[in-house]
C-alpha cells in the first residue's frame, strides 16, 4: 500500500467573501479605537458603556484565551459539552475568527515557532531595523491580510469531526452579529433610549472588539520580541508582564512555549493569570476536569531543560 501523502499548510487563497470580511473587522473596530478618545472627551461615554465594555470583554476575551486557546487548541483540561459549547461561541463573539480556523492557524504557529511555516513570526524578514519593523506589522496583524489560510484537515481534525464545535464554526457570523447586537440592546434597554443603544454599540461593540483585537495580537507580535525568557530559548516567545492583566495571563508566553499544555501560563510569584483562575473555578463546579496544572516536578523538569538549552 502506498504511503499515504500528509495534508499540505495550506488551502490557497480564501473565498473572495471571506477575505472582505477578515479585512472589514480588521479595519473598522481599529478607526473605532482610534476615534475613542476624542468622542469621549467629555461626552459620549457613560458608566453603563463602560460597564458593558468590561463584562463583554472579559467573558468574550476568556472564550479566546480559556476556550480556544487552552482548551481547544492545547487541550490543557477537558470540559462538559455544555461548557465547551460555550467557550466556542464566547470565543466567536470575540470576533478573532471561528473556532476551527483559529485553532489550526496556532497549532500552526506551535509547529513552526519563529521559522518558515509559522503564519505570523515576526522574525520571517530578517533582523535588520527595517525587517524587524516588517516583521512586527507581519506579525501583528498583516498576516491575516494575506489570503493563504492554514489547512484544518492537517492541524484540527479532531474539531472538524466535533458536532457541536463544527456546528459553532459554521454559526460564526451569527455570533459576530451576537457580540455587535447584544451591547446595543443591552445599552439601550438600561439607558432607555436610542443613543445609549448608539453609545453601547460603540464602546462595548466596536471599540471593545478592537482592544482585544491588539491585545491578542500583542501576544503574536511583542511577546515575540521584547521579554524575558526564563523558561525556554528554542523560539523567541518571551514573557511580557505589562499586557499579563488585560491579557488575561496570555502575555507569560515563554512558559506557554516551553510547556504548551500547561493550564496555567503564569507561574511565578507576582505573575496574574486570570485565565487559569477561570478553569480553577470551572474545576470547582465539576465543569472542567483532567486539568494539566503546574506541578513542583514538571517545573523542574521544565527548569532542567532551560539549563540544557543553555
Amino acid at each position: 500500500m502506498p504511503k499515504r501523502q500528509p495534508e499540505p499548510l495550506t488551502l490557497g487563497a480564501r473565498p473572495p467573501g471571506n477575505e472582505v470580511m477578515v479585512k472589514v473587522f480588521v479595519v473598522i473596530p481599529f478607526l473605532a479605537l482610534l476615534g475613542a478618545l476624542p468622542f469621549a472627551w467629555g461626552w459620549g461615554l457613560t458608566v453603563v458603556d463602560g460597564a458593558l465594555a468590561a463584562a463583554f470583554y472579559l467573558v468574550t476575551l476568556a472564550g479566546i484565551t480559556v476556550g480556544y486557546h487552552r482548551h481547544f487548541t492545547h487541550r490543557s483540561f477537558k470540559a462538559t459539552r455544555p461548557v465547551r459549547i460555550t467557550l466556542a461561541a464566547l470565543g466567536s463573539m470575540a470576533l478573532q475568527g471561528p473556532v476551527i480556523t483559529w485553532v489550526a492557524d496556532h497549532r500552526r504557529h506551535h509547529a513552526f515557532t519563529d521559522k518558515e511555516g509559522d503564519p505570523h513570526s515576526p522574525w520571517l524578514f530578517g533582523t535588520t531595523p527595517a525587517a524587524v519593523a516588517r516583521g512586527f506589522c507581519h506579525a501583528h496583524f498583516g498576516w491575516m491580510l494575506r489570503p493563504n489560510r492554514t489547512n484544518p484537515a492537517r492541524f484540527a481534525p479532531d474539531l472538524l469531526a466535533d458536532p457541536d464545535i463544527a456546528r459553532i464554526n459554521r454559526q460564526f457570523p451569527f455570533w459576530t452579529a451576537v457580540s455587535l447586537v447584544a451591547p446595543a440592546l443591552l445599552g439601550g434597554l438600561l439607558s432607555w433610549s436610542w443613543w445609549g443603544a448608539a453609545t453601547a454599540f460603540f464602546w462595548a461593540g466596536l471599540v471593545r472588539i478592537g482592544v482585544q483585537h491588539h491585545v491578542t495580537w500583542s501576544v503574536n507580535s511583542i511577546c515575540h520580541m521584547v521579554g524575558d525568557r526564563p523558561w525556554t530559548d528554542k523560539d523567541r516567545s518571551t514573557n511580557f508582564w505589562p499586557l499579563a492583566i488585560v491579557s488575561l495571563g496570555e502575555s507569560w508566553h515563554n512558559l506557554h512555549h516551553a510547556d504548551p499544555t500547561c493550564a496555567r501560563h503564569g507561574v511565578g510569584r507576582g505573575q496574574i493569570d486570570i485565565s487559569a483562575r477561570i478553569i480553577a473555578i470551572l474545576e470547582r463546579l465539576g465543569w472542567a476536569y483532567d486539568i494539566r496544572w503546574p506541578t513542583p516536578g514538571r517545573l523542574a523538569r521544565l527548569a532542567a531543560s532551560r539549563s540544557h538549552q543553555s
